[in-house]
């Protein structure tokens, strides 16, 4: 499957699609901004990410569209055209027709419910298109901006994983939130 450049999924306000070359710069900018929210919690958002990082970033989603493995979105504001942050489905679990949805918003952006937004569209999308009948949101248990998004996407709390997570060189346990196609009607 070639990277679907004319894939759009879109709520009114925002515009989500697959990410590309053009959005090195504005992936940056998003980036850099968000170091002291998004970088908290996911180690390659720092101060010096750069262009290069941003392009292989852009390189590694699009060649996991074609591979079928990630399914990575840019968020944007549909008014503005502003990249708010990225969104997506990846470890996909093809006997399972599982995936585990990862998402972030530029700091400016934060606590609108928009991530939440994003994370119903792109959950659609996997149930829809993708056929998944179980999509799972991993969080550290004090990362609470993401529990409650996983919460106002549909998505319920069902455990406290022991060591779940593997961050900054060790083992983390982390909370577990599942979502099913009856949490999103």
């Amino acid at each position: 499957m070639s990277t679907p450049d004319l894939l759009e999924l879109t709520n009114g306000q925002l515009r989500l699609r697959p990410w590309q070359e053009c959005d090195v710069e504005a992936l940056v900018e998003a980036a850099q901004e968000s170091t002291a929210t998004v970088g908290r919690w996911l180690p390659w958002c720092h101060v010096n990410y750069g262009t290069d990082d941003a392009a292989a970033w852009i390189t590694h989603c699009r060649a996991g569209w074609h591979s079928g493995e990630i399914h990575a979105f840019a968020v944007f504001e549909a008014a503005s055209g502003q990249l708010l942050g990225g969104i997506g489905l990846n470890q996909l679990n093809l006997v399972h027709r599982s995936a585990n949805l990862g998402y972030w918003l530029r700091q400016s952006r934060q606590g609108q419910g928009l991530a939440a937004a994003a994370a119903t569209l792109v959950a659609q999308f996997g149930f829809d298109q993708l056929g998944l009948i179980r999509i799972e949101i991993i969080t550290l248990p004090d990362n609470h901006a993401s529990q409650r998004t996983a919460e106002r996407a549909g998505a319920r709390f069902e455990a406290l994983a022991r060591q779940r997570l593997w961050a900054s060189g060790q083992a983390h346990d982390a909370h577990v939130y599942g979502l099913i196609p009856a949490d999103l009607a």
